[in-house]
């Protein structure tokens, strides 16, 4: 369990998990009217939320799959990254992939925060690679599916 401050300038409780095995939270909508997506259409929303995440950490927003299937509702750089080092409040690029409009409700659960530990690379510049089984195969090399 990891620490993360956080100030809510939100009309909404924290987020929270769900259940005790759960990996991410959701993220409401923070909003002085309901907004709508027309199809195709990508809007940045307010969480109305600002963290400080320890160095070493990140929190990913990805989308919740009840929006995806039931919606077409996704976020749009998935999986987001807010950075430790970032301080302003945290929104979140939804798009409309539906051919309806779809209506974002304040207080409506619009994604998933996943914090993560990360690490920073420490490029060593090389000649050439060790090999592997695999080499350079990739985009479908094996054939199936």
């Amino acid at each position: 369990m990891v620490t993360v401050k956080i100030v809510n300038k939100s009309k909404h409780p924290l987020p929270q998990y769900a259940t005790p095995q759960s990996a991410g939270m959701d993220l409401r909508a923070n909003l002085e009217a309901p907004v709508t997506l027309k199809p195709m259409e990508r809007k940045l929303i307010p969480t109305g939320l600002f963290i400080e995440l320890p160095v070493g950490y990140e929190a990913q927003i990805r989308p919740r799959s009840g929006l995806a299937i039931k919606k077409g509702i996704t976020v749009l750089n998935s999986p987001g990254t807010v950075d430790a080092d970032y301080r302003g409040e945290v929104g979140v690029i939804l798009i409309n992939l539906s051919q309806e409009d779809f209506i974002v409700e304040d207080g409506e659960r619009i994604c998933q925060m996943v914090i993560a530990r990360h690490e920073q690379a420490d490029w060593q510049q090389v000649e050439i690679l060790g090999e592997t089984e695999r080499g350079a195969g990739g985009f479908g090399h094996t054939g199936k599916a």
